[in-house]
Order: C-alpha cells, then structure tokens, then sequence
C-alpha cells in the first residue's frame, strides 16, 4: 500500500494507448448544451414520514381547490405529504413528447419520501417557460426504520429519482450552424497543441474548412453548398477524425489521502535527494512516592515523569536522473523505499529547487 498511488499513476500512464483520440471525445459544439429545470412538487401517500409543513398545506391546499374543493391549509395536518424540489436536465434536441429522468429532494423536513408518489408537477427552465412535467412513483435508493428505542437507515431516503418520469412539453431550439456559416468546437481542456491538430486533421479532409483560434476554439466552415439534409452526415465525420492529444507536464496531489497523479510529459532536472524524518516520542510514567520506613511524617502520594527519546531515520543520498517516462520516474522514487506522503513531500521540494518540469496542482 505504500507505493500504491505512484504505481497507479504509472501503470495509467502505461495503458493509455499511443494512439489517437476522437474529435467528439474531446469537443464540444458550441450552442449544443443542456437546460437546467427545476419545479416545486408534492409528494403523497408517504407512510408518516412527511413534513406536514405550510408549504405542504398549502400545496394540497391548492390542488384540491382546483379540483372544486375549498379547504383552509390549517385544516390539512397530515404527515403522508411532503414538499419536494424536482430538477431535471433537458438534453439538446429533446422533441416534444420524449421523456426525460429527474430527482426529486425533500426540501421541508421530511424524514423519508419511501413509498410517496409525485403529483403533477410543471418544470420550468431559467425563462420562466415550462419545458416539462412529471409525475409517478419515486424510487429511493436506500432504506429507513425506525422503534421506540432504535432506528436503522441506508443510503439518503429524502431523494428518489424517476428514470424516464417527465415528459417534454415545449422543445428548446438549438441552432449550432452559425449566421457564417461555420460551427465552432470547443476543447474540453483547451491546448493549442491539440486545437493544431484538430484543425490538421479536419483539413486532411477538407482542405481548408478548419482553423484553430485559439488554445480552446476551432473554427469549422461548411463546405459549399451543403444541404441542410447532408448537415448531420458532415458533423459526424467531422467528429468521428481522429487527433493525438496533448498533454501539459503537471504533478497533481492530493495531500489529504495522498495521491499522486503524474503527467506523461513530467521531467525532472538532475538532482540529489536524501530524505529522513525525526521522531520525538514522549511518555508520561506513573512513580509512586512514599514516606522513609517508620517516618512519623508525609504521605504515599502517586507522580508523574516524562521520559523523552529521539529516533532519527537514516538518510542515503540519492542521485535522481532526468527521467524520460512515467514508469521510470514512479521506479525511480519506489526505489528509494518512500511512502507517497514522503514522495509528496520530494516533490513540493523539487519544485521549490526548480528541478520539476511542470506544473505542481495541490487539491
């Protein structure tokens, strides 16, 4: 367990393929992105593990004035209805009529939303517009129980999801063809070395329809005379072009579980190491302090002493060659017999001596 995060990271490193990765893998189109919706509901028929808050109330209050009965919202105490908070993600080129997944929170103190059904409930979009509605059964990932004296749960039981539960109402336009006819791709982690091949790549194609503007922006230029029928045809073959992705040198850690994460491309200068840790350990003994035999004075009285004792481990310098790999690199370091907190350690050092050829990220 000791060498197991740099050996991890090594053998990652190992398994990626030399090969090349797709344009869709690694893009987004710009304009083609998900809307956020979200809606105000009511749960039933929960086994008195609802809230039987005001806002409840008054949501059944509301519902069943609709449906021709007049009810104060004091008047409905009940503990099988629950407010609940329903979101939802519309993906891009949602039709009307397809269906959709959502989660559905508790968001007024109840305890559980096991066994509870969702009520009609409309969900909106940032405009204020309605994009969908849903209502069905929830399904509750986990498990409550309570007794007088004990009670037993798993998992979170005041959020349920509904897998397909919301149907589309209103379609959101996505028009991704820009006013010039040119279609941006956006990198997901924006390098100018890959943005260069992506365009490369496009132009091996079709010659001279792809620019790369900058570390995260292509252009795209649709060929002349595209039909509008021929348009998914082109962006699908567009997309499916494979690229060599680069990557920066960066060292990432994570000082609180103590992994490491090493770039394919980390380099370190010529350098010596020698690393050792001092321990101090202090102990509290219990003495018991009594009289002289036959002493006419004082008393038996228990004390205490500290012992203190220093233990230094012994440290070899270790010269470190400029290393050409990940999986010399990690070979290198477990050869020095550290655990990954020394490793961390090592490198936030050589950083500091300007012998680290990248970037150091800590989380």
């Amino acid at each position: 367990m000791r060498r197991l995060a740099v050996i991890l990271a090594a053998v990652l490193a190992a398994a990626l393929p030399a090969g090349a990765e797709r344009i869709k893998d690694i893009v987004d189109i710009k304009n083609v992105r998900s809307n956020q919706l979200v809606g105000v509901g009511l749960v039933v028929g929960l086994n008195g593990t609802g809230d039987g808050s005001k806002v409840s109330q008054q949501l059944l209050s509301n519902r069943l004035r609709r449906a021709g009965l007049v009810l104060a919202a004091n008047d409905l105490t009940s503990k099988s209805i629950a407010s609940v908070e329903v979101t939802a993600e519309l993906p891009p080129f949602a039709k009307a009529g397809s269906r959709i997944d959502l989660t559905v929170s508790a968001d007024s103190g109840a305890t559980s939303l096991q066994g509870g059904v969702l009520l009609l409930t409309e969900l909106k979009g940032a405009d204020g517009e309605v994009y969908a509605v849903a209502q069905g059964a929830l399904v509750i990932g986990g498990f409550s129980a309570t007794g007088e004296k004990s009670a037993i749960s798993k998992n979170h039981t005041t959020v349920g999801f509904m897998t397909g539960g919301a149907t589309v109402e209103r379609e959101e336009p996505t028009e991704f063809v820009e006013c010039n006819g040119e279609i941006t791709l956006l990198l997901k982690n924006p390098d100018i070395t890959t943005a260069g091949r992506i365009a490369e790549a496009i132009n091996a194609v079709y010659a001279g329809s792809s620019t790369a503007v900058d570390h995260g922006t292509v252009r795209l230029r649709l060929p002349a005379g595209l039909a509008k029928a021929d348009l998914a045809g082109f962006v699908d073959k567009v997309l499916s072009l494979s690229v060599k992705v680069d990557f920066p040198a960066v060292v990432v850690i994570n000082e609180r579980t103590g992994t490491i994460i090493i770039g394919e491309n980390v380099g370190i200068s010529t350098v010596a190491i020698s690393h050792g840790n001092l321990s101090i350990i202090t102990e509290e003994r219990d003495y018991v302090s009594q009289p002289l035999p036959f002493s006419e004075t004082g008393a038996t009285e228990k004390t205490q002493r500290t012992a203190i004792a220093t233990a230094e481990e012994q440290g070899h310098l270790h010269v470190l060659p400029r290393q050409v790999s990940v999986a010399e690199l990690a070979r290198a370091l477990n050869a020095m017999g550290l655990a990954p907190r020394d490793i961390i350690s090592i490198f936030q050092a050589l950083r500091q001596a300007g012998a680290l050829q990248a970037e150091l990220k800590v989380m």
